[in-house]
């Protein structure tokens, strides 16, 4: 009896060199961001390690990948200093010495003058250096190349650490690598649970002839599709229909874009009136390319003297009904649909913690209200939200661009 191993031709491993990552003074990111634009041109991500400056544990890492994945990218100690050894690691690996590529360099060089120009220059020794035989890779932003070079079958890159050089330089030297391959889907889902969302859809979930996966956020479950063009498209197709209420529009995976995406369509501004999110309603908005064309502003009222003088809030409201309440967050989505001149606004008050709880409103109490000048409604939804102040705020952050989208959409089916 022969077993069939079917081995991908597109696999690859990623590896994170330095000693201020596995501390936490630096936060690894370009792995994570690689794998995801990997995972969009169809490869398979094996293995991301986070490795300290150690030449040992480095050289351990290379053998163990190189040989067993079509593409290894090495990110960080590519810098002038004396824990930046990637570099001498490489070579050790190769069993070459290392070589400065001046052509290279000067190219890089060139972009610089003055005291600029004498700084990068006082790097040249070390930073233009690269193994014998290894193919320099240019570096758009920095001052350090990056390398390129082929073993036993694996294609190694090597870029560095600064997040910025990092995507800039994979970008360019891994070119059609990159290219979107239509091999997955994803759907995104708002206002369910995980644990409900699984059941509603298990089917699809359980299809032998697909792979997928669930990506809990805020608020936002993402559900992705991987195997053949005909069979992922027929499970999203299922997805939707089954839920037609609740999918974002293709292509959108985050509230905030939803928002803004449904705002452009149908020609509607929006704005906010924050009181626990302090702000956080506002740059998600505006993250999105394109959201000033919808989004005028908003106003951040923490302080009740806020609520009144810019919203008008009215003082009965405060002292009968508090500020985390139905009325006060009706009043301020009306109050930042008037000021700010918007067709619709949303408001959340609530009580993220640790302190200012009550047993009538323990913290995680949190109401929303969206005002809507085109329907002459304000429609308001109480929700308590577990977790410390952070989780509480993001969570209130992500029902508030819900609700906003619903709104826009004319949804009245809040959940």
């Amino acid at each position: 009896m022969f077993i069939l191993e079917v081995v991908s031709l597109k696999d690859a491993a990623l590896l994170a060199l330095g000693d201020e990552l596995l501390s936490g003074i630096r936060r690894e990111g370009n792995c994570t961001w690689m794998a995801a634009r990997l995972h969009r041109a169809g490869w398979k991500v094996r293995g991301m390690e986070v490795l300290p400056d150690d030449t040992a544990a480095s050289l351990a890492a290379l053998r163990r990948w190189i040989g067993s994945v079509r593409l290894l990218v090495i990110s960080g100690g590519l810098g002038p200093t004396h824990d930046d050894r990637t570099r001498d690691i490489l070579a050790e690996f190769l069993g070459a010495p290392l070589v400065r590529d001046d052509a290279t360099y000067d190219r890089m060089a060139s972009r610089y003058c003055g005291d600029h120009r004498e700084a990068f220059e006082r790097s040249r020794s070390r930073q233009a250096a690269i193994p014998a035989g290894v193919e320099s890779v240019y570096n758009p932003l920095g001052s350090a190349l990056g390398m390129r070079f082929e073993r036993q079958g694996t294609e190694v890159f090597s870029f560095p650490g600064v997040p910025a050089e990092y995507r800039a330089m994979a970008d360019e030297a891994l070119g059609a690598r990159l290219t979107p391959e239509e091999c997955w889907l994803s759907v995104s889902i708002t206002g369910w649970a995980e644990s409900l969302l699984k059941d509603r859809i298990a089917d699809v979930l359980e299809d032998p002839l697909m792979h997928t996966s669930i990506l809990p956020a805020a608020n936002l479950v993402e559900v992705v599709l991987r195997g053949e063009t005909d069979r992922i498209r027929a499970g999203e197709r299922e997805i939707r229909e089954r839920l037609p209420g609740d999918c974002l529009p293709a292509g959108c995976t985050t509230l905030q874009q939803a928002v803004v995406e449904a705002a452009i369509d149908r020609r509607m501004t929006v704005s906010a009136a924050e009181s626990c999110t302090g702000g956080l309603v506002g740059a998600a908005i505006t993250d999105v390319p394109g959201s000033s064309e919808v989004f005028p502003g908003s106003v951040i009222c923490y302080d009740n003297r806020i609520k009144r003088q810019l919203l008008g809030v009215s003082p009965e409201i405060l002292e009968t009904n508090g500020a985390v309440s139905e009325a006060c967050a009706c009043a301020m989505a009306e109050g930042a649909r008037r000021l700010l001149g918007a067709d619709m606004a949303v408001s959340v008050t609530g009580v993220a913690g640790p302190g200012g709880g009550s047993a009538e409103k323990p913290v995680g109490t949190v109401w929303f209200a969206v005002s809507s000048a085109r329907s002459g409604e304000t429609k308001a939804l109480l929700r308590k939200f577990a977790g410390d102040r952070a989780m509480i705020r993001e969570r209130s952050r992500a029902k508030a661009l819900e609700l906003l989208w619903r709104g826009i959409l004319g949804d009245t089916a809040w959940k």
